[in-house]
């Protein structure tokens, strides 16, 4: 596996949080499975993407596998659930590797995309999906690393991974970003996570007239509420009891959110257009 230097990059938080949170954990498990016979429209691709051991991640994973694409699994440090992800990529007939380290750090992003590369020998299609919130009613609560942090993860990362990724885009290749319902809807609870969803929206706007010349199509989607395992990590605050003794009470919430695989069909839309 492949981890993070030492840098000035702020350490994750997942040991104060447990973010980003443990799928095998979660009850009711998340719906990820594909729910339609393939037709090879991702037939040879080569994908990376970044959160992929849980959520959405994994359901784009999956369905990207499902459509013939090799897929290359970005996480922060739950292996567990990165080697359920790595199966399910394996049984649909494709290549899997998982990678684990903070795409936080340009230097764990480089070093992520070379090993793609190593293994793979290209890079087609670019998912950036990892992200983290903490949410807050009060804003002054949101401490100076928190607030760093999450712009971190949930934007710098983007750069970052599209930095490390430019030079083995090709004509033809795909950016993918998610945003959410929050760019414009907001959220009381989530300000330092619904500004990165606004920033990524913008980001993906911008850069997509940047890289349209050079046939590098950009794009993002905006899922609203997801049952993932980052829901009920968030709400967990440092010191309580494991996320698997809080589920019962997100059960009920789980009911109205929707299933990670609802979010990860207009990707392969997208990423076969």
């Amino acid at each position: 596996m492949i981890g993070a230097d030492n840098s000035d990059t702020l350490e994750p938080m997942v040991h104060e949080d447990r973010l980003p949170g443990h799928e095998s954990e979660l009850e009711p498990k998340p719906h990820w499975e594909p729910r339609y016979k393939g037709s090879d429209r991702l037939k040879n691709k080569v994908a990376l993407v970044t959160g992929a051991d849980s959520g959405i991640g994994r359901a784009v994973a999956a369905l990207f596998a499902r459509e013939g694409a090799d897929v290359a699994i970005l996480y922060l440090c739950e292996h567990d659930d990165a080697a359920k992800t790595k199966s399910i990529v394996e049984s649909e007939g494709r290549r899997a590797v998982a990678i684990a380290g903070d795409i936080g750090d340009p230097q764990f992003c480089g070093r992520a995309v070379q090993r793609v590369i190593n293994e793979f020998g290209r890079l087609d299609i670019l998912v950036n999906n990892a992200g983290e919130q903490h949410p807050d009613k009060d804003i002054r609560g949101i401490t100076d690393d928190q607030l760093r942090r999450t712009f971190q993860s949930n934007i710098f990362s983007m750069f970052y991974m599209v930095q490390a990724a430019r030079p083995h885009l090709k004509p033809g290749a795909v950016i993918i970003n998610t945003t959410s319902v929050t760019m414009y809807k907001g959220s009381e609870a989530l300000l330092d996570y619904s500004a990165t969803k606004g920033a990524i929206t913008a980001f993906t706007r911008s850069l997509s007239e940047n890289l349209v010349k050079e046939g590098i199509r950009v794009n993002a989607v905006a899922p609203g509420p997801i049952w993932t395992p980052l829901n009920p990590s968030a709400a967990s605050r440092p010191k309580r009891s494991r996320i698997l003794a809080r589920t019962r009470q997100w059960a009920g919430q789980a009911s109205r959110m929707r299933s990670p695989r609802a979010s990860c069909s207009w990707r392969v839309r997208i990423a076969a257009t």
